[in-house]
Parts: structure tokens; C-alpha cells; sequence
């Protein structure tokens, strides 16, 4: 299952259903769990020990290192891993760094 700062569980229909919108799908999983188990389409893949770091980059270095646009704190942002601790522990760098 999957988390998101007001509703902590969010079930594969509702995930795809914000997909459909410009929400940000964030994939904390490491690179090998990717490589064994399979990237989510239209995800992004920032491993939960990058995050931090990454959230903080100047945006024209994310978007050449994660081709994809910074979110800004105020951007919907969705976290996924394989179990829902690393999304969690993601959920609370973002909203330590002052993303709601």
C-alpha cells in the first residue's frame, strides 16, 4: 500500500486515479529492488537515502539528474516502496523540509 501526507494509505485505483492529474510519483525504493522487481510506469526512482539531497538541489539539477521537473513545496507529491516504511520515512524528510 502506498503513502500520502493526508490519506496514509492509498489503494493502486487511487493511485492511478492521481496519476491521471500532475501529481509527482516519487519511488523510494533502491536501484536493485527497481531492477528485480520492476519500475511503476510515470514514477520517478529517488532512492530514500538521495532524498533528502535531491528534495534540496537547485531545479535545474534535478531535472538533468531525474529528467523531470522539481516539484515545488507545494506540488502533489505521491511516495511508493515495496512495504510502506521507506514511503513513510520519505513522507516525513518532505514535510521536515517544508513540503505540505
Amino acid at each position: 500500500s502506498l503513502c500520502a501526507g493526508e490519506a496514509p494509505d492509498l489503494s493502486y485505483q487511487e493511485l492511478k486515479d492521481l496519476k491521471k492529474t500532475n501529481v509527482l510519483h516519487i519511488d523510494v525504493r533502491e536501484r536493485w529492488e527497481i531492477d528485480r522487481f520492476g519500475k511503476i510506469p510515470a514514477s520517478i526512482n529517488i532512492p530514500l537515502g538521495e532524498l533528502v539531497e535531491a528534495l534540496q538541489m537547485d531545479p535545474t539539477e534535478f531535472k538533468k539528474q531525474y529528467s523531470q521537473k522539481m516539484p515545488s513545496k507545494s506540488d502533489p507529491v505521491v511516495f511508493s516502496c515495496l512495504a510502506g516504511t521507506k514511503s513513510k520515512q520519505a513522507l516525513g524528510f518532505a514535510m521536515s523540509l517544508g513540503f505540505s
